[in-house]
C-alpha cells in the first residue's frame, strides 16, 4: 500500500489559508488533516465546521481528513461529513459509545478512523479491526502542534500483525500516525507499519514543500 502523507492545516498560516492549501495542492500533498477540538477533550480550541466546508469548497478535489478531538463525536458525525470530511476520525477515549459511533459513521460515505492516545493500548482497537477503515495512533498527547515526538513503534507493530492475523481484508487497512512526524521520525513508524504520515510543522516550514513530501512518502 503506497504511503499517503496529510498535511496538519493545524500548522499552516491560518491568515493565509487559501494560499497554504494551494501550496499543498501544488506539492502533492494527498489529504488535508483537519483537527477538531472542543477545549475539553483536549485543553485547546481549534476550528470547526465553517471552515471545512470553506476547504472543501476551495479544494474539492484533496481529501480532508478530520479528526474529532471532541468529548461528543457521534453528535456531529452527520455534520462533519456533509461539511466535506472524506474520512471521519473519532477518539475510542470520547465520551461516545464506540460502536454507535462507527455505525454512524458508516451510515455516510466517509471513512471509518478510530484514534488512540499514546497512552492507550493497542488492545483497545481490537474489537473493531473490521470496522476501521484507518488507525489513528497519537505520536504526541493530543491537543497542540509542534510537540516532541513519541516513539509508538510497538503499538503501531502490534496493530498491524493484529489486523494481518484477525482482519477480513488486512491490506485494507490504513495506520496513520500524527505528532512530531519529519525526515528523522518518518522512517520509524513507516517500518513499524504505518501509511499515512501526518505532518504540521516539518512541512508548513520547509523551505522546499515538495521535497519534504517526497521524503515522508519515500
Amino acid at each position: 500500500m503506497n504511503k499517503l502523507v496529510s498535511a496538519s492545516i493545524l500548522s499552516a498560516d491560518l491568515l493565509n489559508l487559501e494560499s497554504e492549501i494551494r501550496k499543498l495542492e501544488k506539492n502533492s500533498v494527498d489529504m488535508i488533516h483537519f483537527d477538531v477540538m472542543d477545549g475539553i477533550f483536549v485543553p485547546n480550541i481549534s476550528y470547526g465546521i465553517p471552515v471545512l466546508e470553506s476547504i472543501d469548497r476551495l479544494s474539492p478535489d484533496l481529501l480532508l481528513d478530520v479528526h474529532l478531538m471532541i468529548t461528543d463525536p457521534l453528535k456531529y458525525i452527520d455534520k462533519f461529513f456533509l461539511a466535506g470530511a472524506d474520512y471521519i476520525t473519532f477518539h475510542i477515549e470520547s465520551e461516545s459509545n464506540t460502536a454507535e459511533t462507527i455505525e454512524a459513521i458508516r451510515r455516510t460515505d466517509a471513512g471509518i478512523g478510530i484514534a488512540i492516545k499514546p497512552d492507550t493500548p493497542a488492545e483497545a482497537v481490537f474489537p473493531y479491526i473490521n470496522d476501521a477503515d484507518m488507525i489513528l495512533v497519537m505520536t504526541v498527547e493530543p491537543g497542540f502542534g509542534g510537540q516532541a515526538f513519541m516513539d509508538m513503534s510497538e503499538k503501531i507493530r502490534k496493530i498491524r500483525e493484529y489486523a494481518e492475523s484477525n482482519r477480513n481484508n488486512p491490506a485494507s487497512l490504513r495506520i496513520e500516525v500524527d505528532g512530531g512526524i519529519d525526515d528523522k521520525t518518518a522512517p520509524i513508524v513507516k517500518n513499524a507499519g504505518a501509511d499515512v504520515l501526518v505532518s504540521g510543522s516539518y512541512l508548513f516550514r520547509a523551505d522546499d514543500m515538495e521535497k519534504a513530501v517526497s521524503i515522508l512518502r519515500t
